[in-house]
């Protein structure tokens, strides 16, 4: 995964997907720009698949059906999660208690990844991020 550089926070691929006017200019002119490779964690299908049964997000009943085509179709590369990203997200010394939020920041830590995000929880754990 070397050629991908940055890593999309859910929000951010839920609002690139559905064309919310919340992200930020800066985001929004990285996610367009052909020459960037972006990449979407396996942790976001699990966020997203959660939320959706929960009742929390009704409208990415499309993406739970089919997110590999979604993520696909937008461009992006899945990035699966490893037992090394798994190890760094448990293991993390930081007061935070969301996996998914634990995950991206382990895959953004390991992989040398970008994060778009507008959570400033990342801060926490020292990982480079774009809004």
């Amino acid at each position: 995964m070397g050629e991908v550089t940055y890593l999309l926070d859910t929000h951010v691929l839920l609002w690139w997907l559905f064309d919310d006017k919340r992200l930020s200019r800066r985001s929004t002119a990285l996610l367009r720009d052909p020459n960037r490779r972006m990449a979407v964690s396996s942790a976001s299908a699990w966020e997203i698949a959660t939320k959706h049964r929960l009742g929390r997000l009704d409208s990415a009943a499309p993406l739970v059906g089919d997110f590999s085509a979604w993520v696909g179709k937008a461009g992006f590369v899945e990035l699966p999660i490893t037992s090394a990203h798994a190890l760094r997200a448990g293991a993390w010394d930081v007061h935070h208690r969301d996996p998914f939020d634990r995950m991206l920041a382990a895959q953004s830590d390991l992989d040398g990844l970008r994060l778009i995000s507008r959570d400033p929880v990342f801060e926490d754990f020292g990982v480079d991020v774009v809004w």
